[in-house]
């Protein structure tokens, strides 16, 4: 066989294995559109307080401020110190409405600053967890429980569930669209039916994102 028909062979292979691979592009392209962008939203530390530690900081029931994105959550005027073994923090948010019991949240750097060895945790899975001391300008109050790191989590309705092919519970990877690209996984799924489509991360994993209020995500696989 000649040089030229060897090369001829070659050229039609090669353009083969190019326009194979065009395709296969399209197709993840394509896969990838599908894939819903979910909202990104940076939850700093907060507090939950039940109506019993309300009446002992504030002398009364907690006052609405502003909406939050969960239907029924909202930001409160009262804002709290947390008192740790090593350290303190002023102006904590409190969020509303009143619980059953006083959760406290934040990120391992707090927890390092505080001085508290709080685990990753589900909101209201606190049972063992540390205690922290809370104060106001006219009270104080101890918590032998509560404090943790809430678990990165995705606030889905039904629909949204039903969409996603995920359920209550699932933990799924999710890719962040960011100037700072990661995937964070064993993100928790949550399903309500007054739930809002919507993930959550604390500031260590915000910063570590790059994330800004623009940011999207979307699960991997989906």
């Amino acid at each position: 066989m000649n040089e030229k028909a060897i090369n001829d062979i070659l050229e039609e292979v090669l353009k083969n294995v190019i326009d194979q691979l065009g395709d296969k592009k399209q197709e993840l392209s394509a896969g990838n559109s599908s894939c819903e962008a979910i909202p990104v939203e940076l939850s700093a530390r907060h507090a939950h307080l039940s109506e019993e530690d309300c009446l002992a900081l504030f002398g009364g029931p907690l006052t609405h401020v502003r909406e939050l994105s969960q239907p029924g959550q909202y930001l409160c005027k009262e804002r709290v110190r947390l008192i740790g073994p090593k350290g303190v923090m002023d102006n904590v948010a409190v969020l509303g409405p009143a619980r059953s019991s006083s959760q406290i949240e934040i990120s391992k750097t707090d927890a390092r600053i505080l001085g508290i060895d709080a685990p990753v945790r589900q909101s209201g899975d606190t049972a063992g967890t540390p205690g922290i001391v809370l104060a106001s300008q006219t009270g104080i109050v101890g918590l032998e429980e509560g404090v943790i790191i809430a678990s990165r989590h995705i606030h889905m309705s039904p629909e949204d569930a039903k969409k996603f092919g995920v359920s209550d519970k699932d933990k799924v990877s999710v890719h962040f669209d960011s100037d700072r690209p990661l995937t964070l996984r064993d993100v928790l799924v949550r399903v309500h039916e007054s739930f809002k489509l919507a993930m959550h991360i604390d500031p260590d994993e915000g910063n570590s994102a790059g994330w800004d209020k623009t940011v999207s995500g979307r699960i991997h696989g989906c």
